[in-house]
């Protein structure tokens, strides 16, 4: 499978398609869809999986922000109380007096 702007996939994607996306298993795939963090729909006679696309594209971008936020987080948490606001109250100080 080349890029996701392969239009030769079409608009849904089998979860053998998510799953290399996403150099996954497709257990794991399902894991996700079941689970409902991935939203997929069921098609066809036998109710095989179906990922939309550009579901698939904005769950990829949901986990980017996912993983800036962490960092942030884990930054925050090393960080002193007085040194992530001490640089905001110095100016607030100096503007109002």
């Amino acid at each position: 499978m080349t890029q996701s702007s392969d239009s030769g996939l079409g608009r849904f994607l089998s979860l053998g398609d998510v799953a290399e996306v996403l150099s996954l298993s497709a257990t794991e795939v399902l894991a996700l869809v079941r689970s409902g963090e991935l939203p997929a729909i069921r098609l066809g006679s036998l109710g095989q999986w179906r990922v939309e696309r550009e579901v698939l594209e904005s769950f990829i971008a949901d986990k980017y922000e996912e993983s800036r936020r962490m960092a942030l987080w884990h930054e925050a948490q090393y960080a002193d109380v007085a040194e992530l606001f001490g640089e905001r109250r110095s100016q607030r100080r100096t503007s109002s007096s």
